[in-house]
């Protein structure tokens, strides 16, 4: 008996240090996890681009480029499955036209030229990315299934929405007006050449925005992997849609 008494007072003095100790596991999970994360991304991404012979992995400020400026937003590649995550290969056809705002290098359209999209175009500020996602496209082109790829260095305010486009992708490259006068752009072309426009949008910082034209509907979402729920939903993508 006394040895089971005992053996009961153990078990409850663990599960209370559980207690007492959880919150402090929580946190040092936050602290550590999103870092480990992004240190793994990092080690596969450029893995995946020794693989397919492309540079799209390097992170870069905008102040490398001379292109700091007020809701604008670093360089950062996609991950290479975010498109797939939202959009399957068997709800694009050949009518579809796709364009990635804030292309960077280039990673996003390569993943994009891997569907049978008629046309896929990459919108980049930077002249110097722009280059560097055009030849990641000529290294890779005998291997795309698109057969019209091209990447235009623009402003994203100032590029001309194609009539025929029906897949949008954002990954957060700006924010605020610069943002909601892109949207306003896709919403004009929608109303001159009525279309359903699809959006995917990865960390969608802008969201409310979006939702708040009255125009656009939330169709699907993967959220990103833990650590944490905030790490979660800045990770996620989802897919909207824009209706005449």
């Amino acid at each position: 008996m006394v040895a089971s008494g005992r053996s009961r007072r153990e078990g409850t003095t663990v599960v209370g240090a559980d207690r007492v100790l959880q919150p402090a596991v929580r946190g040092v999970r936050r602290l550590v996890g999103p870092p480990a994360l992004w240190l793994r991304r990092r080690v596969v991404d450029e893995a995946q681009d020794r693989m397919r012979g492309t540079r799209t992995a390097r992170w870069t400020e905008l102040e490398e480029l001379g292109l700091a400026a007020p809701d604008r937003v670093r360089y950062v590649p996609s991950p290479w499955a975010a498109l797939g995550r939202v959009l399957p290969r068997r709800e694009v056809s050949e009518r579809d036209v796709f364009v990635d705002f804030g292309a960077g290098m280039g990673r996003v359209v390569l993943a994009a030229a891997g569907y049978p999209f008629r046309r896929v175009v990459g919108v980049e500020l930077s002249a110097e990315l722009a280059e560097v996602a055009r030849r990641n496209v000529e290294r890779r082109r005998d291997r795309l299934v698109c057969p019209d790829v091209r990447i235009v260095a623009c402003d994203a305010t100032e590029f001309e929405v194609p009539d025929d486009l029906t897949v949008a992708y954002f990954f957060n490259p700006f924010r605020g007006a610069i943002f909601r006068t892109v949207v306003d752009r896709l919403i004009a072309s929608v109303d001159a050449s009525p279309r359903v426009l699809r959006i995917v949008y990865l960390d969608p910082f802008e969201e409310r925005a979006l939702l708040d034209t009255g125009r656009v509907r939330l169709v699907r979402s993967a959220r990103g992997r833990r650590p944490g729920r905030e790490w979660s939903r800045r990770h996620s993508v989802h897919l909207y849609e824009l209706t005449p």
